[in-house]
């Protein structure tokens, strides 16, 4: 090996380096865009069973059955929006509203009540919040700082929003528009395992997709009714928002019920807590516990089993690992990734043991 063929080798490994750092730059560069582009996908996944209906049992042209599948979409996030319209006008009148020394009284009342019935310390309000640095984060001055802030971020997401449906739109109208796009980085002979692979993925995340959407319209219904018995201020926005909670597994529904459970307290501020807080919170938390006793049998072994077919095993370890490399947007993630590096495999090394053990039902 000459000295030629040694420079050769180190000018070729410093180019791939710098290649790979120029790529993971641009890709952190636009990493809106492609936050955008999973947007996307995912509508558009969500949607491929109604845009098919639509052409199939209505006759309706591609495009028109990709423009009402996006005018349903858009409407459906338009609802729940309005869901939440309440809320902040209800909360901005009480704001203007609010009896400091009434509300201070209250709140002073119930901490006391509370730390008689369970015979602990009573919590300090004042001290607590002298500890710690809310007083010195709190500035006026930061007030129009603030509004500007919300201005700017709320044209952020129009653009956002904008583009998501943009993308959507050409994503439903033209199913192989991203397999097409891909198959770019495909050798010619892996093209069409590339397509197998590809499609089989497509078809299992938009079945887990329809089905996680069936899974928070069930908690939401569940949850809204069990709100509205105990008469919890806002019960369908609330129970909404815990639904929306159970998207991040394990933690969400921990997150979701102590949400509950805080507004259920807000809503009967001024009560007697030993006679009418505690043991509605105490019906309210057996009712929440119940309802994920459903969801957890019930729900979720159905829609892991039969859409993305994994062992409730799988997906828990799945999870779990993805959530210790990357948080809570892991825990997210988890399932269609795991789903799709489970379909590439079975296409690519099915000629290992474990790959077939694994993927034998796929």
């Amino acid at each position: 090996m000459n000295s030629k063929t040694i420079a050769y080798g180190i000018i070729r490994a410093v180019a791939v380096i710098v290649g790979v750092l120029g790529l993971l730059w641009f890709l952190y560069k636009i990493q809106s865009v492609l936050i955008y582009i999973a947007f996307a996908s995912v509508i558009s996944l969500m949607g491929r069973p109604l845009v098919s209906f639509l052409k199939r049992k209505l006759k309706f042209k591609n495009t028109l059955a990709v423009v009402c599948t996006l005018l349903i979409t858009i409407f459906l996030f338009f609802s729940i929006f309005t869901l939440f319209v309440p809320i902040v006008v209800e909360q901005g009148q009480l704001i203007g509203e609010i009896d400091v020394n009434r509300i201070g009284d209250d709140l002073d009342r119930l901490n006391q009540e509370i730390s008689d019935y369970f015979d602990i310390e009573k919590l300090s309000l004042v001290e607590l919040i002298k500890k710690t640095d809310l007083m010195q984060v709190f500035d006026l001055k930061a007030v129009p700082n603030t509004i500007n802030s919300f201005l700017s971020g709320f044209g952020s997401v129009m653009i956002g929003l904008f583009s998501v449906l943009f993308i959507s739109f050409f994503l439903l109208k033209d199913s192989y528009l991203l397999e097409n796009s891909l198959l770019v980085f495909a050798k010619k002979e892996d093209e069409n395992k590339f397509m197998q692979a590809f499609n089989k993925i497509k078809d299992l995340l938009s079945r887990y997709f329809v089905g996680l959407l069936l899974q928070i319209f069930i908690l939401f219904v569940l949850y809204t009714i069990l709100l509205l018995i105990f008469g919890v201020n806002n019960a369908i926005a609330v129970a909404l928002i815990a639904a929306i909670f159970n998207l991040i597994p394990y933690i969400g529904p921990l997150f979701g019920g102590i949400f509950v459970l805080i507004l259920a307290t807000t809503s009967n501020l001024g009560y007697d807590f030993p006679t009418v807080i505690l043991p509605k919170l105490t019906y309210i938390l057996i009712g929440y516990l119940i309802i994920q006793l459903i969801d957890n049998f019930l729900n979720q072994p159905l829609i892991f089993g039969t859409s993305v077919k994994s062992h409730p095993l799988e997906i828990f370890l799945a999870i779990l690992i993805f959530g210790l490399l990357f948080g809570i947007s892991g825990l997210i993630v988890a399932v269609p990734f795991y789903t799709a590096i489970k379909v590439i495999a079975k296409e690519f090394l099915s000629k290992y043991k474990i790959v077939k053990t694994l993927t034998k039902d796929l």
